[in-house]
Parts: structure tokens; sequence; C-alpha cells
């Protein structure tokens, strides 16, 4: 295993999600909250090293659609990435470096024992000096006193012949103010910008601390023997600092069913039906208006079968199972099997199936399945209305119902296919201009949980001169996405021109990435020899550092583009910081309260 400091940490804290991740490698669905510690601290990466546009660029496009809650955390953004820039070209006020220097972003590391990313390297020019700055969107800065992180990065940079003469984390303040119920949006963005200009950046310097690098190492043999053992026990959270046991921030495994208080009830097994090669039936969500199509281009792949909750079957051709409550009475008694349990049904029984023939499942309509199952969840607690459960219970009591039975129907192994109507909402722009969003017709959690477990989310809609399309590239204002990067806009709402825009994606994926390989076998190749001449530099020679150009003063390198890492937020800072933003925050606006009548049961 190769190990990096996050991974070591993670398992110091919770070797039990360790082994989730980095082990049995479960299935982690995407956080499409607006304020993402994953999507927002990227984007602040990316803003520092590329700028503002290429920042909010990266942000918008990292969610299925950009809401009111997104633009107030770029608002945030947008400040921080100004504070970090004033720090920046003020660097020697904060770490003396005499003469000219280059920032080296997004410095690689990379050993076969261990990786890492350094946010920032500071080269004093004419010489292997340097500072190594992280940064943070936290206010925790107490807790990384102690943090071993740069301590780490700084034992393998010494290794590749780097003087590491100063260390120190960079903090960009964080709030989460929110909007009061006597203000509107434009007033709280006011407010919002306010908050922002008074909060400050703070840089905490670290001092080299050798022992650390040992405690390090020790902790990584026992990773190893720890994965070699197989008896050995991967307790969860034993001093109570892990991040993903709070159940608030836990995250959510597409092949881990639990229960409404967090307990896990069962894992599935993990679905590696599909290999990796020209994907021409991907799971997908397809939204929009009535009679534009939806039902009739998905009824077009081959081997389908219809979970249909609408009664809507004349225009389709596939077989079909309805998910209905049923009612059957005998003699004074009124027995009802109510629609989940139909499905549920249907799910158990494919989970054993076998001799069918069936590739391809589509639920038609998505909404109308989730309404079915709060009514179950309702009928079979006594309740209303969720609120009726308690404080939280209920709503928690739906989705994890709703969740876990996605999950199974998933992990089932064929292609799945939602069908969903359409709806309109609204975002105002930081001008204060509002613009329209077209959206599935189901509320933002389940749309943000419902998107993560497909391939790829499309609406199908009518243009003004009545060509019904499929919309395949991200706007901003209609909710979408996917893992395929479409090389045209639109297409017609026909199954063979959308299957032949998804055999164009990937084609043009994969000669982009044949393309890159050569360059990139060179660039390794130069990149080695290019340490080897740090040891050997001379005191009037300069060598130049990957990634780096010598100018007479400051200036910004472009290292070349490598892929995205993903951040991890698994500390005991975070969960601490959590607990203190949780005095700050006002209650969340609940769901309007809809009642349903209560039915007579019969004796």
């Amino acid at each position: 295993m190769q190990f990096s400091y996050s991974r070591v940490d993670l398992f110091k804290r919770c070797p039990y999600h360790f082994k989730l991740r980095y082990i049995d490698r479960l299935t982690e669905l995407p956080n499409y909250e607006a304020n993402s510690p994953l999507i927002v601290g990227h984007a602040l990466h990316t803003g520092i090293e590329k700028g503002k546009k290429a920042m909010l660029k990266e942000f918008y496009n990292a969610f299925p659609l950009v809401t009111n809650d997104v633009i107030n955390e770029a608002i945030k953004l947008e400040h921080n990435l100004e504070k970090a820039k004033e720090w920046l070209s003020d660097f020697n006020n904060s770490f003396s470096f005499t003469g000219g220097y280059v920032f080296i972003h997004e410095y690689e590391i990379n050993k076969p024992e261990f990786i890492g990313f350094v946010d920032l390297i500071v080269k004093r020019k004419g010489t292997n000096d340097i500072a190594i700055i992280d940064f943070k969107y936290s206010n925790a800065i107490e807790k990384y006193k102690e943090s071993p992180q740069l301590q780490i990065y700084k034992y393998y940079l010494e290794q590749e012949g780097y003087n590491v003469i100063a260390m120190g984390y960079l903090f960009l303040p964080k709030t989460s103010i929110r909007q009061k119920k006597d203000e509107d949006l434009i007033q709280f963005r006011k407010r919002l910008n306010v908050t922002m200009r008074k909060l400050k950046t703070t840089c905490l310097k670290i001092e080299p601390q050798e022992m650390e690098i040992i405690y390090f190492l020790n902790e990584c043999k026992e990773i190893k023997e720890a994965i070699q053992e197989k008896t050995f026990n991967w307790i969860k959270n034993p001093n109570d600092e892990c991040f993903a046991c709070n159940p608030r921030f836990a995250p959510e495994y597409l092949e881990q069913l639990r229960d409404d208080k967090g307990e896990l009830i069962m894992t599935l097994p993990k679905n590696i039906r599909r290999e990796k090669k020209i994907d021409e039936r991907p799971d997908f969500w397809i939204y929009g208006d009535s009679y534009v199509g939806k039902s009739t281009f998905v009824d077009k792949f081959d081997d389908l079968l219809f979970l249909n909750t609408d009664g809507n079957t004349d225009n389709t051709t596939s077989p079909v199972i309805n998910i209905k409550d049923e009612v059957v009475k005998e003699g004074r008694i009124t027995k009802r099997t109510f629609a989940w349990e139909q499905f549920l049904n249907v799910v158990s029984e494919l989970e054993t199936d076998k001799d069918s023939g069936f590739k391809a499942i589509a639920i038609d309509l998505f909404e109308d399945l989730r309404e079915h199952c709060r009514i179950y969840v309702f009928d079979k607690n006594g309740w209303e209305h969720e609120s009726d459960g308690g404080y939280g219970k209920g709503w928690t009591m739906v989705k994890t119902e709703f969740n876990n039975a996605i999950k199974r129907l998933k992990n089932l192994g064929y292609q799945i296919i939602y069908i969903s109507k359409e709806v309109k909402s609204e975002t105002t722009l930081k001008g204060g201009a509002v613009r329209t969003n077209f959206i599935p017709n189901i509320d933002d959690k389940t749309a943000n949980f419902t998107t993560g477990t497909v391939d790829l989310t499309i609406r199908a809609f009518m243009n003004s001169d009545g060509v019904r399309l499929l919309q395949l590239s991200k706007q901003r204002n209609v909710f979408g996405g996917g893992r395929f990067n479409f090389l045209n806009d639109t297409c017609e709402l026909s199954k063979d021109e959308f299957i032949q825009e998804l055999i164009n994606a990937q084609k043009a994926s994969h000669a982009k990435i044949t393309a890159k390989i050569k360059p990139i076998k060179e660039e390794i190749k130069e990149d080695k020899s290019v340490k080897q001449t740090v040891k050997e530099e001379t005191k009037g020679t300069e060598e130049v550092p990957p990634g780096e150009t010598i100018t007479d003063k400051e200036e910004v390198i472009e290292e070349p583009k490598r892929k995205t890492r993903k951040r991890k937020s698994s500390t005991k800072e975070a969960v601490e910081e959590a607990k203190a933003e949780e005095k700050e925050e006002t209650l969340d606006e609940k769901p309007k309260r809809t009642r349903r009548s209560r039915r007579k049961k019969t004796e």
C-alpha cells in the first residue's frame, strides 16, 4: 500500500472507516451540499493557483444545479481568494525570504511507499531553500499545532534535495451565518459580504519535530501488519475522534444499508459487473415536462422491465409491473398491501432472478415511489407527517427506508433508469437578477442522493421549434451532470442518437488520455533528472525544479494538469469545529407540513 498523511491519520482515529475506504473500497456517494468541504476546499486551491474565473467554474460545475446556497458559498470563496492572494503578495512579511522567489503549486511527492501533495512550495531563487505552506479552510487553528502533516512533507522533500527552512499553515476564515427569517436574500448577502470583509487570515508557523516522522513510519508499519493479520480487530472510533463516525457527517456508501440510527444493517456485495469499455447502457436519471416523451424514449432500450407508479403505460411496450396499493376484502376484514411493499417484493424477486433475461429496470415515476415510501413509513408508525416522529427522526426514517431500497436495487447489476417529471425553481444571482431553473420533481436531498447513484442525469425538453431534445452538456440552471464529457450540448430524444453521443464522448475521452501518455512519460523522466541535479547544484548555477521558470521577480507557476485529488475530512479538528458551528447556525427550515387523511380500519 502507498501511504499518505490522511490515510495514516484515518487509521489512527478509526480503523473501521480506514478498512471501508482503503481495503473494502466501498463506493462513497458524493456530498452535494453547498458547503461540502471537499468541493469548497478543492475550488479554493484552484483559485489560488489559477485565479477566480477558474475557481468559480470548477465550483459551480461540481454541483448538479447552482442554487442560492451554492452562490452564497461562492461569495465566501471569492472573499477568501482575495485574502489568500493578498497574503501571498506579501509573503516576506510572514517568512523572511531574501531575494527573489517562485511559487510551485500542488507539488506532488510520489514515492513507492508514500504519496502527498504540497499545496504550495515557495523556493528561493539560486538556492534549494524552500518554505512549505498548506492552506486550511478552517477556524480550528490551535488543533493544527500538533499535526504532523508538514513534518512528513519536510522529510520526503529533503530526500529530493530540497532544504526546508520554514513551514506553516495559512488559515482562511470560515463563517456559518445563515439568512434570518426577517431578511430577504439580498439583505443576507450584504450582511455576508460585511462579515467576510471583517474576517482575517491567520498564518501558523510550524517548528521542525524530528520525532514525528519516526511515529509516522512506525504507524505505516502497524498498518501493514494489520492488513496482513486476518484476525485484526478493525474497531470503530476508539478515541471518539472519527469525523466519519459523527452521524451528521457520516459518509454514505452505496454498498451499505443502515437503520435510522446510523447502525449498519448489512453490506451488499460490491457491484463489479461492468468492465472498463465503451458503456452503451449507463445508469441514468431522465426528467422532463409531461408528454415530452420520456417513457417512450426509455422504452426503446432492450430487455427492459418497467416499474410503473402512475398507470400511464399506453405508449410503452416493455413488460410492466404496476407499483400501487392493493386492497383485498376478506369478509369484513380489509387487507391493504402498500405500493412500497410491492416495490420491496419486486426487489427481493430480482435479487434471486436468473431466468427472466431482463437487463434494465426503469422506475416511472421516481418521485411517486418516494411518496409511496413516505406513506408506508407514516402508516407503520401512526404518523401524519415526518414531524410527528420527533425532531429529525421522521425525516431520517423516511430517508433511510428509501435510500436502503434504492441501494439494494442498484447492486443487482441491472442497468437502472429513473424517470421523473420536471418542475421549475428560481435562483437569485449575485447582482439580484432571478434565473429560472429546471429540476426533477423531488426534494433536494433525495435529488442529490439519486444523482450520486447514476452515471448521468439528463433533461428531456421540447425547443421552440417543437423538436424533442436531450440536454447533455452541463448548464447552471438545469439540474444534471455525470461522468461523460459530451461533444454536443444536445441531441434528439432518440435512443440511437443518445447511444451515439455516448460512444463519441467515450472515444474522445480515450483518445485524449492516450495522447497524454507520451508527454507524461517524458515529463516524469525530465522531473527525475531535475531532482537529481538539485543535489549537485553549485553556487553559480541555478537548476529549475519541475514546473518552475526563472524571472527577475516573483511569479506564479502553473504545473502540468494532474488528476484531481480528494481531500479527506476525517479529523478530530473538523468534528470539533462542526460542533462549534452548530451553536452559530439557526435551525433548517422543515418541508411544508402536509397531512394525509387517516384511513378507517375495518375490523
